[in-house]
């Protein structure tokens, strides 16, 4: 079973929910899919035992096969490509950082001038910590193909497991190629005007996707907000974490919240049953 931890907006708590569950439960993975933030390493100080570089395609010219039509640069979606043309010669220019990889220009070159090469733009981090196995993409700096390094991460899934992914927060690229082919994904919200704001963007990209849903409150003490968009549209709100400095001063720590209050344990598994 594949379980998303999501949320509209950052800061909600979900890392803290999803390091909670995998912890809880016996035979589960964790994949950190937040690749341009990921932070789940830090709860977990996981022991790493082996890295994979993440590489998207991207073009390379032949300059001796190229006459320097521009067609390239005409169907290039995302402005990539720049072809100058002078006087018995030219010059192509890439823009790296805005190729998507997508090969159209690949495929249709006339002149067969240009060929797949490749670029780094990240890397997956794959270990182990007290059973739980951990999978972390981690994004490039000043990279910006996010849903790459995710779907590489993702790949690593494995159907023998219980499977909890930590969600980018928000409702862009990265966080709908994180939550998509979950069984079931988790909310994460907290009980403000802002927070169920962008609860409303969350759900609604679920229900875009086809994956069930339920709502955690963090930082719970006058939830009747969320409660009642929840009581609206029938959605069930799988858990409540108080507002407490406990909390508070544990996550600034590092450590996880099971390892404070124990008794959470019992509730993340009890709230799996609910949901399986």
């Amino acid at each position: 079973m594949i379980i998303s931890v999501a949320s509209g907006k950052g800061g909600t708590g979900k890392t803290t929910v999803a390091v909670s569950l995998a912890l809880s439960i016996e035979n589960s993975q964790i994949i950190d899919c937040d690749v341009e933030e990921p932070n789940v390493h830090i709860f977990l100080n996981p022991e790493i035992q082996r890295e994979i570089e993440v590489t998207t395609v991207i073009p390379e010219v032949d300059k001796e096969k190229c006459n320097y039509c521009g067609y390239c640069s005409e169907i290039c979606a995302y402005n990539a490509l720049s072809v100058i043309k002078l006087e018995g010669s030219g010059e192509v220019l890439l823009f790296p950082h805005l190729c998507h990889g997508c090969e159209g220009c690949i495929l249709l070159c006339p002149d067969k001038a240009i060929k797949k090469a490749e670029r780094i733009i990240g890397r997956v981090k794959i270990g182990l910590v007290d059973g739980v196995e951990f999978i972390e993409g981690r994004l490039n700096l000043s990279e910006v193909l996010a849903p790459k390094v995710i779907e590489k991460a993702k790949s690593f899934i494995n159907p023998e497991k219980f499977t909890i992914i930590d969600a980018p927060p928000g409702t862009s690229c990265p966080a709908v190629t994180a939550i998509k082919g979950s069984h079931y994904c988790m909310l994460v919200t907290e009980p403000t005007p802002f927070g169920l704001h962008d609860l409303e963007l969350a759900y609604e990209v679920t229900n875009a996707l086809g994956v069930r849903a339920g709502v955690i409150i963090n930082k719970s003490d006058e939830d009747s907000l969320i409660e009642d968009y929840c009581s609206k549209n029938n959605i069930p709100v799988l858990l409540k974490i108080p507002f407490q400095r406990q909390i508070a001063e544990a996550y600034s720590k590092g450590i996880p919240l099971i390892k404070v209050m124990p008794e959470y344990k019992e509730a993340f598994r009890e709230m799996l049953r609910e949901i399986r």
